[in-house]
């Protein structure tokens, strides 16, 4: 049986700690149910994401960013900015630029109107 060292791993993630960390995390994954990539070998779960992460059958990168996601208390959610959804609503009308958004108003009864105008599409056959 090949032993997996430190100095294995050492040339597909440079820094020892975060070495131990993405390791630590695989192994969790691993003890909740993901899939092996590599022939266990009756190895314990360190010893197999060790492996895998020597043996490049896993991305170090994918590793990092679940590492991150599973870390992570308040996701942040990109939100635009008020001056610049402002901006983009008042840039194509000719009124000025206000606070305030105005939509138009429109009664059940014309809207009823509007919709009983509408002609239906015609169906066209395919052949």
């Amino acid at each position: 049986m090949a032993r997996v060292t430190v100095e294995d791993c050492i040339d597909k993630v440079e820094n020892r700690f975060e070495l131990v960390l993405l390791a630590s995390h695989r192994a969790r994954m691993i003890s909740s149910g993901s899939p092996l990539t590599i022939d266990r070998d009756n190895d314990k779960n360190p010893v197999v994401a060790l492996r895998e992460i020597a043996d490049v059958t896993v991305s170090t990168g994918d590793l990092k960013e679940d590492l991150i996601h599973s870390l992570q208390k308040y996701v942040e959610v990109d939100e635009p900015e008020q001056d610049t959804v402002a901006g983009l609503i008042g840039s194509g009308s000719d009124e000025p630029d206000s606070d305030e958004i105005a939509f138009d108003q429109m009664s059940e009864e014309e809207l009823l109107k509007g919709l009983e105008g509408l002609v239906p599409p015609e169906k066209v056959e395919e052949i």
